[in-house]
């Protein structure tokens, strides 16, 4: 399994390793290092901002699904990690090397990579988030998936990963964050109305004037079904 790329002109994986890999040596060194920064840490910081970007403003807007949402939320972080976990096995049978060991030529921007290629962590990471958030709220999936896309080129773009070590990352965590999801939902959902429903803890899941109208409107119910 580890000829999975080989050197040849004719296979499009390598042929769009060397494009996309070739606009960095015709940029300047300042964007490399940048585009270093953003595709080693910032694309996973910025998930992890707009995932609690997101909560903040379920949490703010209440009603009766903030409790499925947050829960949600809770999973997009463990489908990224069960994701990384899963990927352990199929690394260790594929054992493709990095397109530097096997190419020439490439502009390497990070050093210290001498695992194996694929598939990629970090395209597994942000789209399985990406995916979990999705379920959570589509307009924040959305633009999670727009990050994750950009965290595969920048993976490409820095010399670490082929093409499609980057859509086998996406294609991972996108089934591990679906397919799991149902079980995932109905294992938290119950979970974090329990912690809705405390005195102390509530505020996660509901903004406490919220928490406050939802108890008196539960109340209100509660009173007209006694009445009836």
């Amino acid at each position: 399994m580890a000829g999975l790329a080989e050197s040849s002109g004719s296979n499009p994986d390598v042929e769009l390793l060397y494009d996309i890999n070739g606009l960095a040596k015709d940029a300047p060194h300042w964007f490399d290092r940048v585009m270093e920064f953003i595709g080693e840490y910032g694309l996973l910081l910025a998930m992890v901002v707009l995932v609690l970007w997101c909560w903040w403003g379920v949490r703010r807007r209440g009603g009766d699904g903030a409790a499925s949402s947050v829960a949600a939320l809770v999973w997009a972080p463990l489908a990224a990690g069960v994701a990384v976990l899963v990927n352990v096995p199929i690394r260790g049978f594929v054992e493709r090397p990095r397109p530097f060991v096997d190419h020439d030529g490439l502009d390497v921007l990070v050093d210290g990579k001498n695992d194996f290629s694929f598939v990629s962590d970090h395209a597994t990471l942000t789209m399985a988030i990406a995916v979990g958030l999705f379920v959570a709220n589509r307009r924040f999936g959305m633009a999670g998936i727009g990050l994750a896309l950009l965290e595969g080129f920048c993976r490409v773009y820095m010399g670490v990963h082929y093409p499609t070590d980057v859509v086998g990352g996406f294609a991972l965590g996108t089934a591990v964050a679906l397919l799991l999801s149902p079980v995932a939902m109905a294992l938290l959902t119950p979970v974090v109305r329990v912690v809705e429903r405390s005195p102390r803890l509530g505020w996660i899941v509901r903004a406490r004037g919220r928490a406050v109208v939802a108890e008196a409107s539960a109340e209100v119910a509660g009173e007209r079904d006694l009445a009836a």
